[in-house]
C-alpha cells in the first residue's frame, strides 16, 4: 500500500510540473479563468441565476439543486481539508511556479472545483445541449487550479468527484 501510495504520488508530481510549468500567456489567461470557480463567482451565478428562474420557471428546480448542491458540497470540502492536511504544491514542490494568489490553506479537494462542478452538473443534466459548454468550462477552471500552482490534478479530480457525488446525492433526493 505504501509503494502504491509514493507512486501515486510521484505520479502526480510529474503531471503537476508539466501543466504547471507551461507558457506565461496560458498563465495569464488561466489566471482569470480560476475565478469562474470562485467563492464570488459561483455564490453571484446563483443569485442571479435564482432571480432569473422566478420568470422562467424551466430552470428553478434546476438552480434550487445547484445551490443546494453548492452549499453541502462546500461544507464536505472543507471538513475534508482539514482532515487531510494536504500541504499546496508551491510550498511543497522546489520548482513549482506559483503565478498569483498564495493561499494558506490546505489544497485537498480543490474548492474552484468543487464550486464550478457543483454549479454546473445539474444544467448538464436537466439540459443535456449545456453539457459540452459546462463540462469543458468546468474542466478549465480545474486545469487553472493546476497552471497556477495552487493545486494538484488529484486535488481537482477530488473536487469534480465531490461535487458530483454530492449533486446527485441532492438530485436523487429532490427528484
Amino acid at each position: 500500500m505504501d509503494r502504491m501510495m509514493t507512486r501515486f504520488r510521484q505520479m502526480d508530481d510529474s503531471l503537476f510540473y508539466r501543466i504547471n510549468g507551461s507558457r506565461q500567456l496560458f498563465r495569464s489567461f488561466f489566471g482569470y479563468v480560476t475565478h469562474l470557480g470562485g467563492a464570488r463567482a459561483t455564490v453571484s451565478a446563483m443569485l442571479c441565476l435564482f432571480i432569473f428562474s422566478q420568470y422562467f420557471t424551466s430552470i428553478q428546480k434546476t438552480v434550487v439543486v445547484a445551490m443546494i448542491s453548492l452549499t453541502f458540497s462546500h461544507i464536505l470540502m472543507a471538513m475534508i481539508k482539514r482532515m487531510v492536511r494536504r500541504i499546496r504544491p508551491y510550498i511543497k514542490l522546489p520548482d513549482a511556479i506559483l503565478h498569483g494568489y498564495e493561499f494558506k490553506d490546505h489544497s485537498f479537494p480543490s474548492g474552484h472545483s468543487t464550486a464550478i462542478f457543483s454549479v454546473t452538473i445539474p444544467f448538464m443534466v436537466h439540459f443535456p445541449a449545456s453539457m459540452l459548454i459546462l463540462f469543458i468550462m468546468s474542466s478549465l477552471v480545474g486545469y487553472s487550479r493546476v497552471v497556477l500552482g495552487v493545486h494538484y490534478p488529484s486535488d481537482v479530480v477530488a473536487g469534480a468527484f465531490l461535487a458530483c457525488v454530492t449533486t446527485l446525492s441532492v438530485m436523487w433526493f429532490m427528484l
